[in-house]
């Protein structure tokens, strides 16, 4: 008995390849890009599919996060009791994703519906990952809804924000590629 094969698809070695390029810094610096993780586990979800796909992003992440820590010196402040909780997290992106898989065309209506869903993606994801560990982490000595609530306004921006980005231009870099080939193979059939 053989093993089925495993095709490598170009698109996932190259969110593979962004999240181990940008996964070092949540916010970016100067120097380094802000992290891509939410966003390539959305286009993911969106593109690719697969629960072996969502598995392997999520040892990635646990690998980078692992190397990041005990290889070059990034903090391991974020690392705590909630760190489970990037399962659910990563699970709303990649579900979120693959509920807009079944808006193909690019009328303005769907493209509407994709970016709601992808806001609220996002929003849940901020929700479970900031929330415990805000809560549970055991960072904070004495919790209380004031202080979350002025952290939420506080991270919620750019979480969202470099989602948004990074979703927005690779989806846009993606269908100005098919369009392109879609335009070269109907000039080479004429």
């Amino acid at each position: 008995m053989s093993l089925p094969a495993l095709t490598v698809k170009p698109g996932a070695v190259a969110l593979m390849a962004l999240m181990a390029a940008t996964r070092f810094h949540h916010f970016g610096t100067s120097f380094a890009l802000p992290d891509a993780s939410l966003a390539i586990f959305f286009l993911a979800g969106l593109y690719l599919g697969g629960g072996y796909l969502f598995a392997v992003l999520l040892l990635e992440a646990g690998l980078i996060d692992y190397l990041a820590i005990t290889k070059l010196g990034v903090s391991d402040f974020c690392v705590s009791n909630a760190y489970g909780f990037l399962i659910p997290t990563y699970a709303a992106m990649w579900l979120g994703g693959t509920w807009c898989r079944q808006f193909e065309n690019l009328k303005l209506s769907t493209l509407a519906k994709r970016f709601a869903a992808l806001v609220v993606a996002t929003s849940s994801a901020f929700l479970m990952s900031n929330g415990s560990f805000y809560w549970l982490s055991g960072r904070y000595p004495d919790p209380n809804w004031t202080q979350y609530l002025e952290r939420f306004a506080n991270y919620y921006p750019a979480y969202m924000g470099n989602t948004l980005l990074y979703v927005v231009v690779i989806f846009a870099a993606v269908n100005i590629f098919k369009s392109l080939s879609a335009h070269k193979t109907s000039q080479q059939t004429v």
